[in-house]
């Protein structure tokens, strides 16, 4: 903390263009150090390395370059108040801010909060999750070598208790999360007494929403995306999928085969699709709720087991599952698994789905397939969900901004309106006449 302190003026004092040519080389080097990062983040996290070759880093640094170009342009307005007075505001850096990381994209998710921290003139204190601690380390190796001035980014490894130093030090202005439901209503609690600005990005339970007229191939593609990438292990997947009843059968003709050709395998074959879990204890949860679902009387149409064939055995690997012959109360349909888990729903009509979708403490992510656009707005609009997509999924440019409603988050990463989750808003106003007092 002191060392950030010490150091935040004097990068604030810099104009943008020169903190944003910071963010430039580091963007760069990190593509330079792609395939080394991408091996080091498939070893933390079990996921496949076709996936953190072309995602992983290259994301981060696309995130780097983004708010590179964002920096200069981070400032206020100017407003004519008429003759006697004009006004303006400025955006100012709030100081030291602190990051808390995610076990899924460690990478990714220590660039999304440091780049427009640094961006806007902040330093950041930022704590990875303690089951993947390594790619975050290399990221401040990464940001020194680019030039920034040591203090700035600076990477407090530990457990959960690291993280509540954080958030509970007055001289942390805010914190951004990425995690689980409990762990944002903590934060939140902890941040109260000083008033800590929060930005959170936690769990979802999304809908995916196939209706009769979609391009059914790619609806299926869609579904796999949200449902398998990554093993599963990703907050915003689309794991309620609702299909019309019409097309039901032909969907599921079309996915079964596509999810029982996926490779699972050692995640630093390239060939690989599927890896591993993240821990041996997230294995047996995703598998309690595989248990549950078969328990509840939906059927398993695909996978549903633990992977123990050779060498996997000594691993934490799970088949890709899908469920048929849900229904709305399931646990396995209300609840967050962050497995490879898929629940399939039927569904007769437009308002029936939307009220079904909406019927989550979730609301961090939705879709919707099908080849009547005016449709496709009409039922994105009633979606209580922060980032939506029509006709894909799971992709997220970070020109746009990316978070939740409800019990998914506040505030948003990415995108321009990341800067107003790192600076403060000062107005001026500014007379061009005397005072006419009347005392």
């Amino acid at each position: 903390m002191q060392a950030a302190q010490a150091a935040q003026p004097a990068w604030a004092a810099l104009s943008g263009t020169e903190r944003g040519r910071v963010l430039r080389r580091a963007a760069d080097l990190l593509r330079a150090r792609n395939d080394e990062l991408a091996e080091l983040e498939t070893r933390d996290t079990g996921k496949p390395i076709q996936e953190t070759r072309v995602v992983d880093v290259i994301s981060a640094a696309d995130c780097l370059e983004y708010f590179a170009g964002v920096a200069p342009t981070v400032g206020g307005e100017h407003l004519d108040l008429g003759a006697a007075a004009f006004g303006y505001t400025r955006r100012e850096p709030l100081g030291v801010v602190a990051g808390i990381g995610a076990w899924n994209y460690p990478l990714q998710i220590a660039c999304w909060k440091s780049a427009p921290a640094l961006a806007c003139g902040n330093a950041m204190l930022f704590k990875p999750a303690d089951l993947t601690p390594l790619t975050a380390q290399k990221l401040q190796d990464v940001y020194a070598a680019a030039g920034l001035p040591a203090g700035l980014f600076q990477v407090l490894q530990g457990p959960a208790e690291t993280g509540r130093l954080l958030t509970r030090h007055r001289g942390v202005r805010k914190v951004s999360l990425t995690g689980s439901v409990p762990t944002g209503q903590a934060v939140m609690a902890d941040a109260a007494p000083t008033l800590k600005q929060v930005t959170l990005e936690l769990g979802g339970k999304s809908p995916l929403v196939v209706f009769e007229d979609a391009d059914l191939d790619n609806a299926v593609a869609g579904a796999l995306l949200a449902n398998f990438y990554s093993a599963g292990e990703v907050c915003s997947n689309g794991t309620r999928v609702f299909v019309h009843r019409r097309v039901v059968r032909e969907f599921l003709g079309r996915l079964l085969p596509r999810v029982r050709a996926l490779k699972i395998g050692d995640p630093l074959d390239p060939a690989t699709q599927v890896g591993a879990l993240i821990s041996e204890a997230h294995m047996h949860k995703v598998l309690a709720y595989i248990e549950q679902g078969r328990q509840a009387g939906a059927r398993v149409l695909a996978g549903g087991r633990r992977v123990c064939r050779g060498a996997l055995s000594r691993g934490w690997f799970v088949e890709p599952t899908v469920f048929g012959q849900c229904d709305d109360a399931m646990s396995i349909v209300r609840e967050e698994i962050f497995g490879p888990v898929m629940s399939v729903l039927e569904f007769d009509a437009e308002e029936e789905v939307v009220r079904r979708a909406n019927a989550t403490e979730f609301g961090l992510s939705a879709a919707v397939f099908t080849r009547d656009l005016t449709r496709a707005h009409r039922v994105i609009a009633q979606l209580q969900a922060g980032t939506c997509w029509i006709n894909h999924y799971n992709v997220t440019p970070i020109e746009l901004p990316f978070g939740g409603m409800k019990h998914s988050g506040l505030g948003r990463e990415n995108g321009r309106a990341a800067i107003e989750h790192y600076t403060t808003l000062k107005s001026v106003y500014v007379a061009m006449r005397g005072i006419d007092s009347p005392y």
